[in-house]
């Protein structure tokens, strides 16, 4: 009895092999195992008596004791003609150079078992900052082809000492083919430099070690850099103000919160809410930056006032990488965590820049000589209605595999070009999609430079000749000239994707939407995007599927005087609002002495005025976010300039948690009590118009002012309007699926990284008896957009 069993999915460089090995010697299997292009091989045979038996039980035991960064997709079996091998063993073989069909793992964090290893002072890896295994260390950052051997990554330079090799050649030890394996005999090393990249002698720094000299000087208040696994940090002491102030002068991020990481969950919980579910996401392999609720009253030690001003969140992350845990050993308190650049920049990888461009920004640099082939930011997570939600899909889950619904299968080889914002870049192949890990904003030319690169690293990463390139429908984003520019030159199918579209698709795919399933009612409300009226949308609710979609109603349009400069100046909106809704001159008749009137009118609001009905640089958006910036700037948050995206957004979240108590109907679990007392939320009016129905937000602007007026603070309107807002979206949206016998609605775009708004838009759906489906694998915001690009591209039929 002889079988080729073929593994599909995530079973490279995870120690899926050596599993093989153990299980089908422990049933008896003769035959061997081999990486190939496509995943894995194995060649099987069983004794006569029971050999059906032995292999169903081998094919089994791969499933239920599968490694634990492994991901099996598919087992295929099939049989085999030839003579079992001579003497009777089981082998693993070297991998075969095929055709790229298979995954590449994504970085993964420190296991226990290596992370045992590096605090034993009686263990060779003692305090090494490399230590890493099978189950554990990175892959995505320094793997430059597939398939994912030594000799295609970073480490191929560093040679392993007799110790290392032996590990590295037992299939019954956990080092198997780690391919980063190595000890402080043969591996990278670490040193500490000044900001000119002079090296310094720990022994001059109080004795110890590169790292633990490090940590004395981040105890002292200053300020470092640090290489880590994926790109560079720049850290420092989270309870120091005047280092976390320095800090934000230095890197000019201002108001953006720091990423904190911490020793352990104990030194977390002293300053947040730290459940069950959020504790284990900390502790997984991804090892995300998570978003958890801040603690009431002042922790001890206290920290800086400014890690994350406005905001009732604190995004933490233990340590992933045995550097970081050297480094924070001895810590009772957090360290600050953040991305080395200047803002908006990418994040540093090679020494030499990093000298360069941090060399102002930090007081010194502790450098190693891994290379980083392949930049990957942190991950970035928040839990929101009993379910975690990727904000920035990054290091721990880039690129894993995403595989495609039913119906995808056959599907054309296509490259989606992704947003403007948040960019990734998504490719279908063999029925799975493969997004890059997070690249950033494409209007910093660093980051445009970078995603090109990234492009074609991927393209030759997995060997992925696409015939159909799928941009965003508009004009200007970079990512959808250099998608048009690239089908041009190679004389590929272009297919323009609507960018409200492609979010309600990506959630579709994100939920294994076959391909022929039933439409469903999609709200899609972000920031802009480019609609087929030429005007720009935001607030929209969609009939749609993968082929199509019919626009069935829609936030009422304002203008955004100023254009741009609209969404930098969240004033600008509300004066935008006051204007369409209410009518200036009836604002001022009604609410005479409000304060809000008399600091608008020492703006010039005239012009505005004049620009708006002329439509002069004051284009028509239905834009979910520009409403929310415009409430923010009532409010008195923001109203001047924003200093990063969505930051009157989000302080206006902030502010509705605090203020929130006695909202009825507002939906949320959790951070937002619903007892009576502070009354309901403010309602939305609705506008049937030419072809959908508006949701008209002028009654809600009445109750504002209103309560304004009557010195109402702020944090009770905050959360009346995020109470109102959730209630209306969701009626509207179950209103227009019931007329079109339709049973879900997706639920997509950035401004559903608003717990209070997810929880509360799936809440109510749920009352009302339909079911919202909503991200799970790709970000809600623009970082899932190259997915439902890709899925709409492969559904196209030109």
């Amino acid at each position: 009895m002889a079988e080729t069993i073929r593994v599909r999915g995530l079973v490279q460089g995870v120690g899926f092999r050596p599993t093989v090995w153990r299980l089908a010697r422990d049933l008896g299997l003769t035959g061997d195992v081999r990486n190939d292009g496509e995943g894995v091989l194995i060649r099987v045979w069983a004794p006569d008596a029971g050999g059906t038996d032995a292999i169903d039980r081998l094919c089994e035991r791969l499933r239920t004791r599968c490694p634990p960064l492994a991901r099996i997709d598919a087992i295929e079996r099939g049989a085999l003609d030839l003579p079992p091998p001579e003497p009777a063993q089981f082998l693993i073989l070297a991998s075969a150079a095929t055709g790229a069909h298979t995954g590449v793992a994504a970085d993964a964090a420190t296991c226990a078992a290596c992370a045992t290893e590096v605090r034993d002072p009686t263990d060779r890896r003692s305090r090494y900052p490399f230590t890493n295994c099978t189950h554990c260390g990175p892959r995505l950052s320094i793997v430059r082809a597939i398939p994912y051997d030594r000799a295609n990554t970073s480490m191929a330079v560093f040679a392993q000492c007799p110790a290392c090799a032996a590990e590295y050649a037992d299939p019954a030890d956990r080092r198997f083919h780690a391919q980063p394996n190595a000890c402080p005999v043969c591996g990278p090393r670490v040193w500490l430099a000044d900001a000119a990249g002079r090296a310094l002698d720990p022994a001059d720094l109080a004795g110890g070690d590169a790292i633990a000299a490090a940590s004395r000087l981040l105890a002292q208040g200053r300020i470092l850099a640090i290489k880590g696994i994926g790109g560079f940090h720049l850290a420092c002491d989270a309870a120091d103000a005047a280092a976390v102030a320095r800090l934000r002068q230095r890197k000019r991020r201002f108001a953006k919160p720091f990423a904190l990481m911490a020793r352990d969950l104990d030194v977390i919980r002293r300053y947040c809410r730290v459940g069950e579910a959020p504790a284990a996401l900390l502790a997984s392999p991804a090892a995300p930056v998570v978003l958890l609720d801040r603690l009431a009253g002042l922790p001890v030690p206290a920290l800086a006032p400014d890690l994350a001003p406005g905001q009732s969140t604190l995004g933490f992350m233990l340590p992933y990488s045995p550097l970081h845990l050297l480094l924070l050993a001895d810590w009772d308190r957090p360290l600050v965590m953040t991305s080395g650049n200047l803002s908006e920049e990418p994040q540093c990888v090679d020494n030499d820049e990093a000298l360069g461009r941090l060399g102002g920004l930090a007081d010194l640099v502790l450098l190693h000589d891994r290379a980083i082939v392949n930049r990957v930011d942190d991950s970035v997570v928040r839990w929101m209605d009993a379910a975690p939600r990727l904000l920035r899909r990054a290091r721990g889950y880039a690129p894993s595999p995403i595989r495609l619904p039913p119906g995808f299968a056959e599907a054309p080889p296509v490259l989606a070009m992704g947003g403007e914002l948040k960019n990734t870049v998504c490719l279908l192949k063999d029925g799975q999609a493969i997004l890059t890990q997070h690249l950033g904003d494409l209007e910093e030319a660093n980051t445009a430079r970078e995603y090109e690169r990234t492009i074609d690293l991927y393209l030759a990463l997995f060997e992925h000749r696409p015939e159909r390139i799928a941009v965003d429908l508009h004009p200007d984003y970079r990512a959808s000239l250099t998608g048009r520019g690239r089908a041009a030159r190679e004389g590929l199918e272009l297919v323009q994707v609507q960018h409200h579209h492609a979010h309600c698709a990506a959630v579709l795919a994100d939920n294994g939407w076959p391909l022929d399933g039933d439409p469903v009612l999609g709200i899609a409300l972000d920031g802009l995007g480019y609609g087929t009226d030429g005007t720009l949308w935001g607030g929209e609710f969609l009939v749609a599927d993968y082929r199509g979609f019919e626009r069935v109603g829609w936030l009422r349009p304002v203008p955004m005087p100023g254009g741009t400069r609209a969404i930098l100046e969240p004033w600008r909106n509300l004066v935008a609002q006051i204007e369409v809704c209410l009518g200036w001159d009836e604002f001022r008749r009604r609410w005479p002495g409000l304060e809000l009137a008399r600091q608008l009118e020492e703006r010039p609001v005239p012009l505005l005025r004049t620009l708006m009905q002329r439509r002069l640089n004051a284009p028509l958006t239905s834009s979910a976010g520009r409403l929310f910036d415009a409430v923010a700037a009532a409010l008195g948050l923001c109203a001047e300039r924003i200093s990063y995206e969505g930051q009157a957004a989000i302080e206006l979240e902030s502010l509705a948690v605090a203020g929130s108590t006695g909202v009825r109907e507002y939906g949320s679990t959790g951070a937002v009590a619903a007892a009576a007392g502070v009354g309901e939320g403010y309602a939305c009016g609705l506008i049937e118009g030419d072809g959908g129905t508006l949701l008209d937000p002028a009654p809600l602007w009445c109750r504002l002012f209103d309560d304004l007026a009557a010195g109402v603070a702020p944090g009770p309107i905050s959360a009346r309007f995020h109470a109102g807002f959730c209630l209306a979206v969701a009626d509207l949206a179950a209103d227009l699926a019931q007329a079109q016998g339709l049973a879900r609605v997706a639920l997509s775009g950035g401004v559903f990284q608003n717990r209070l708004v997810l929880e509360g838009v799936s809440r109510r759906l749920r009352r009302r008896g339909f079911e919202p489906l909503t991200h799970h694998q790709v970000p809600t915001n623009d970082g899932g957009l190259a997915l439902g690009q890709a899925v709409i591209a492969a559904a196209w039929v030109g």
